[in-house]
């Protein structure tokens, strides 16, 4: 299925708030802590659904237990489930998690694929997580679409997609090619401190001049509550 999807592009100044984001957050990169590409994939995958705080709670005893995908693809999804049971979905994680192991040591001689076709056919590993090892572990641009993201962007219309496959388009057609990581990082921190999906702080957002979405809620925060009789 083709990335390119038929949405078009929302109007937004794309350059003055890549410009503020760059200001408001100079210096940023991926939560999870990893030493190697395996381990960043192995991270990735337990992301799901779970806090990047907890998962680098998590991955100093997997990683122990299974320093490579060679060591993990003797493993069963039985004994791997106990070392990440904090995370979320961790029966279908490790599942993943074995049969990926599996298939790098069978396919990769036990090395993560520097491609997005490769990684792809990895259990458990979507665009997201192959952007994110892509861009994080490679260098190779890439613009991993998670929740964060896909809120921000469509509050800011830098995008206006129904699904993470249109948002992602949209932003690499917009943003550009030397700048995709670390606006995906960007977009991830001003999601996690100002833009929440629930009661975000849009009074003290660097972006309010730009943003509708933002400049709705505080005129309707302004409006005079009605007088219950």
């Amino acid at each position: 299925m083709p990335l390119r999807q038929a949405v078009p592009l929302p109007h937004a100044p794309v350059g003055k708030i890549l410009a503020v984001l760059a200001q408001t957050y100079p210096q940023v990169g991926t939560a999870l802590d990893f030493t190697s590409p395996f381990e960043l994939l192995v991270a990735t995958v337990l992301s799901a659904q779970c806090t990047d705080r907890l998962v680098n709670l998590v991955t100093p005893g997997l990683f122990a237990a299974y320093p490579t995908a060679e060591a993990m693809a003797g493993a069963t999804a039985l004994e791997i489930e106990p070392l990440i049971s904090r995370c979320g979905l961790y029966h279908t994680k490790a599942k993943n998690l074995a049969a990926a192991a599996r298939l790098l040591a069978e396919r990769h001689g036990g090395r993560v694929p520097e491609t997005m076709e490769a990684l792809l056919q990895l259990p458990g590993v979507g665009r997201k997580t192959a952007n994110v090892v892509l861009s994080n572990a490679f260098g190779i641009p890439g613009i991993a679409v998670d929740t964060h993201v896909f809120r921000v962007a469509n509050r800011l219309a830098l995008a206006h997609g129904k699904t993470p496959a249109q948002v992602e388009d949209q932003l690499r057609r917009r943003v550009p090619r030397v700048d995709w990581a670390v606006t995906h990082h960007r977009l991830i921190w001003h999601g996690r401190l100002i833009c929440r999906a629930r009661r975000p702080e849009c009074g003290r957002c660097p972006l309010l001049a730009h943003c509708a979405f933002g400049r709705r809620l505080q005129r309707a925060a302004a409006q005079p509550k009605p007088v219950s009789r």
